[in-house]
């Protein structure tokens, strides 16, 4: 695995077309298999996919990467098929400086930033990849068409990112976009795209606060009053653990008292499929919620202990 070889961290090299990623990777891959034995297999590349205003979550991603791969590389772009509100898509905070600086913190060898142009040459993409039905629940539901551009990006990155070279590839996400990272696996498995796709753990402030680019935007007030949302996850995970009847009204009910608080969903789904499976469940489920909290949307799940 590369290493900056100095206490103070590197600065990665910083990229914005697909032929100056396919030659810097291919570069360092290069460099990376040079002089390995038969028995140590081929280098490794891990992509970490993110819109920028980087937090300690992306940071996570990115050392998990480091951790495990001789070259890694992490995008930031902020994509405008995601956004359904072209005022949410101004609002998304841009810190390329910030982002640079904590990337190489973390190890990270090449940070690709390409333009929109960069990205869509050809203008708006008129083919793009279509999340089906997983697309259209929760998340889906509340932001129509948000899943599809993501996914139509995402796909666009893993295969931009794609080892020109013999190498093993691997992109990390995190967890805590629970249905973004189900619908990413299911791309991958559908359309086989030879790439693993790694989950990381959510990570979460001291007072249990999902980390998020959007927590930037919240009032104190509007803060203390978000926290309901891990709390109501964290009750619902010892009950699973209890065996006890998880009580999915009522958790609802607690995030519905506060005034600052205004509930999309809270449900518990097949991590998989993201079919819901409400109070009767067996094996592995995901709790899941969303809500706008002032200005601010929020999104958190936690994982049940299996029943058998």
């Amino acid at each position: 695995m590369t290493s900056t070889g100095s206490d103070s961290p590197a600065t990665p090299l910083l990229v914005s077309t697909p032929a100056d990623l396919r030659s810097a990777t291919t570069r360092l891959l290069e460099r990376a298999a040079f002089g390995r034995g038969a028995a140590e297999g081929p280098p490794s590349l891990g992509l970490v996919p993110t819109m920028g205003g980087l937090h300690e979550g992306h940071a996570s991603l990115a050392r998990t990467a480091r951790a495990a791969n001789d070259v890694v590389v992490a995008s930031i772009f902020v994509n405008p098929l995601q956004f359904g509100d072209s005022a949410d898509l101004d609002r998304y905070p841009r810190t390329l400086d910030d982002d640079l600086r904590l990337l190489g913190g973390c190890g990270v060898d090449v940070v690709f930033a390409p333009s929109v142009e960069d990205m869509y040459p050809g203008g708006e993409p008129l083919v793009r990849v279509g999340a089906g039905r997983m697309g259209t629940v929760f998340e889906g539901a509340s932001r129509p068409g948000h899943f599809d551009g993501m996914l139509t990006v995402v796909s666009k990155l893993l295969n931009l990112g794609l080892p020109a070279t013999t190498a093993d590839y691997r992109a990390y996400f995190g967890e805590k976009d629970a249905q973004q990272l189900a619908l990413i696996r299911r791309m991958v498995l559908d359309l086989n795209v030879p790439v693993r796709i790694e989950g990381v753990p959510i990570v979460r402030d001291a007072d249990g606060l999902a980390l998020s680019s959007r927590n930037r935007f919240l009032s104190p007030e509007e803060r203390r009053a978000a926290l309901v949302l891990s709390k109501v996850l964290v009750s619902l995970r010892d009950r699973a653990a209890r065996r006890e009847p998880l009580d999915l009204p009522g958790a609802r009910a607690r995030v519905a008292a506060e005034d600052l608080v205004d509930l999309d969903y809270l449900d518990v789904v097949d991590p998989v499929s993201f079919t819901p499976r409400g109070q009767e469940r067996a094996g592995e489920a995901l709790a899941v919620v969303a809500a706008r909290v002032g200005a601010v949307r929020l999104i958190d799940n936690t994982f049940l202990p299996a029943v058998a």
